[in-house]
């Protein structure tokens, strides 16, 4: 298949070994790239009570076959493995430059194993692939080293990094690049320090090769267009994702005081705040024209600039710990990028200690300090203390499932799924969402099921394949539509492609079949959609889901007083069904029916889950 080098870099820490992994015609076809490819891979080494940070457990920094392509907004790359957050199948997403350097080492994607006895940084620049000591790196926060491997190798390379959130294993360590770029979510920045890898830097000069390079010329100038007459791109460029806070907040889609709210004062957080306040510039990806990221320049005497804050950093910690303090939520997200820790998790963490501090569940006395609602100071100090893991950022740093099993609250009351920590998209808002939220392959994420951009009043999006909106409070039909969404969202960390493209489907069809010369007809994709969450989902079952683990705790759907959502409940149980039935997963265990994983290409995969 054209768009890609058919073969991987395997990297085993433990003996120091390198090789290439061929990847066959059969997987390039059936499983693209990016983290489908990566499950293909990881797959077989999963078992039973598989340990995350083990070195057994592989972490695989994966591109796909749009990576490199000149289409826009495809500077995306997958990081996958076993996750150190939920002990499922994890992966997370970063952009930057990182993604289109990786690419051009050569290879469709690294995979590293085992672990070293000592700290190292790996550099791959197209054929020359060190593994680099990296004891003087130990301790330095992502920043720093950047800066100091650049200067011992290339300045052109892009370094994908760890602070002391990844070298203390916390479970929602992140990976950082080209500065503040994050693959966020899942705690894959554990899974690196627990291989005691730092860092790996990438560049190189190679491209894969393109089936139709003229076809895929129009083509790219269609995407162009379609993205510059999008209603969102310009207040993407404007505000970055927060431009979302306040319709977010009108339509009770942002989780306020531990999600027991939804009404807030959203003008001291959004994005024109922001604007008003600081002097911000644009920050893009290769190749992308919108550059929804935000640099604050200048922002203190002790910080001269930060990444960010976007959408979910802000609604994390502003609303969601009633603080709307503006330049602590920019120091929260500074705290968090500089030394590599999730800022979604982080976020719920600390809400939830204000939450049970309430109720007096959390004493003073067993904090070591107050933990009042609002409280900018004490966000920041809590921050803190979860990264350098001291006094009770041990605790937070666990997460809320951990928290409520060790303070004996109600697990009810901790607001996860399969324990990963839900994000700032409250499931009341949208029915859909919240059953994606309960069966996505990662757990609780709004990025396999973002109705809140495909379904948000006035800016649904034709997809071309089948999905059709209706009422986000409806439950009927909710099901099926959320199926095809789930397979149709898998697409994003496989090809690679940004979240926020505006493509239909038939534009990423011919996009798919000028790179990569596979006759790709729309309703093509849906297949591959369901045959990727299949077999991420096959992954989870092996490793201990079923049916059982697909719910919502009563804290994020329990029918508020206030706002868009008043009185709202998802109905979780109709919509499971149909979703059970129109993907053929088997109600009793939980997993896909043995019919369907042939019919859907995965016969191997069949017999790992039913013998034979």
């Amino acid at each position: 298949m054209k768009g890609c080098f058919g073969k991987y870099l395997k990297i085993d820490l433990t003996n120091r070994q390198t090789e290439e992994i061929p990847i066959s015609e059969e997987d390039l076809n059936r499983f693209i790239g990016g983290s489908t490819l990566a499950a293909r891979l990881i797959f077989p080494v999963v078992t039973s009570g598989f340990d995350p940070l083990s070195p057994e457990n592989p972490l695989v920094f994966a591109a796909g076959p749009f990576t490199g392509s000149n289409v826009p907004m495809v500077s995306r790359a997958s990081v996958c493995g076993i996750s150190p957050a939920t002990g499922l199948w994890g992966e997370a997403t970063t952009g930057g430059k990182f993604p289109v350097r990786l690419k051009a080492t050569g290879f469709d994607g690294i995979m590293i194993t085992g672990c070293s006895d000592g700290p190292v940084y790996v550099l791959v620049n197209e054929g020359n692939i060190e593994i680099k000591e990296a004891s003087h790196l130990w301790g330095k926060d992502i920043y720093e080293t950047q800066t100091i491997i650049k200067k011992e190798t290339d300045a052109r390379v892009s370094v994908a990094c760890i602070g002391a959130a990844g070298e203390n294993r916390i479970p929602f360590a992140t990976i950082m690049n080209d500065e503040g770029r994050a693959a966020g979510r899942c705690g894959m920045g554990a899974l690196m320090g627990s291989k005691n890898l730092k860092a790996l830097a990438v560049s190189g000069n190679q491209k894969a090769p393109i089936a139709n390079p003229e076809q895929l010329k129009s083509i790219i100038t269609e995407a162009r267009d379609c993205i510059n007459s999008n209603g969102n791109t310009n207040a993407y460029r404007l505000y970055g994702t927060n431009f979302y806070l306040d319709l977010a907040m009108r339509l009770g889609d942002t989780p306020a005081k531990y999600f027991t709210k939804s009404v807030f004062p959203a003008a001291k957080l959004h994005g024109p705040a922001f604007r008003t306040r600081y002097t911000m510039n644009n920050f893009a990806c290769t190749g992308c024209p919108i550059g929804c990221g935000r640099v604050i320049k200048n922002f203190s005497d002790d910080i001269r600039q930060v990444d960010g804050p976007e959408y979910e950093t802000v609604a994390a910690f502003g609303p969601l710990c009633m603080n709307f303090d503006i330049d602590s939520v920019v120091r929260a997200n500074h705290l968090c990028n500089r030394h590599g820790m999730d800022t979604i998790s982080t976020g719920v963490a600390i809400a939830f200690a204000m939450y049970l501090f309430e109720k007096g569940i959390l004493t003073e006395e067993m904090a070591g300090m107050e933990i009042p609602w609002g409280d900018s100071g004490v966000v920041l100090t809590l921050a803190d203390l979860m990264i350098r893991q001291e006094g009770i950022g041990k605790l937070l740093g666990r997460g809320v499932k951990k928290m409520a099993e060790e303070l004996g609250v109600d697990p009810e009351e901790a607001a996860h799924v399969k324990g990963l920590e839900i994000p700032m998209h409250d499931p009341r808002a949208y029915q859909g969402a919240a059953l994606t939220y309960a069966v996505g392959p990662r757990g609780a994420c709004h990025l396999k099921g973002s109705f809140y951009s495909l379904d948000a009043p006035g800016t649904e999006v034709g997809l071309d394949v089948g999905i059709t909106f209706s009422d986000k409070n409806d439950p009927a039909q909710k099901g099926a539509m959320s199926a095809k969404i789930l397979w149709f969202c898998e697409l994003y960390n496989s090809l690679p492609l940004c979240q926020f493209s505006p493509l239909p489907a038939a534009m990423i069809a011919k996009a798919l079949f000028s790179i990569t010369g596979r006759n790709t007809h729309p309703m093509d994709l849906l297949v591959f959609g369901e045959r990727s969450l299949n077999i991420k989902r096959a992954i989870n079952n092996i490793l201990g889901v079923t049916r059982a683990h697909d719910k919502l705790p009563a804290i994020a759907r329990r029918p508020l007083q206030e706002g868009a959502t008043a009185g709202m409940e998802p109905d979780m149980d109709r919509m499971l069904k149909e979703f059970y039935e129109v993907c053929q997963w088997d109600w009793e265990t939980g997993m896909p029916s043995r019919s369907r994983l042939d019919e859907t290409g995965l016969p191997w995969v069949a017999r790992e889950l039913y013998g034979g």
